[in-house]
């Protein structure tokens, strides 16, 4: 899945813009607060933002393996 610890907050939203995004219903709150969520976790783990954000979509989008 991913090497990242990430919080199941996070993970919630990043699953719940993703269905929008299927959807075709995306907000930018939404969208705002997944970024936000990225930001804060990449700054407090001392990472990449960029690296964080692809290994989400990864855990969220990819689960097959």
């Amino acid at each position: 899945m991913s090497d990242f610890d990430f919080p199941p907050d996070l993970l919630a939203a990043e699953r719940t813009a993703w269905d929008a995004i299927q959807a075709g219903t995306l907000t930018v709150d939404q969208a705002d607060a997944v970024q936000a969520g990225i930001t804060a976790y990449a700054e407090a783990a001392g990472l990449d933002r960029y690296t964080v954000e692809m290994a989400l979509k990864r855990a969220v989008r990819h689960t097959e393996g």
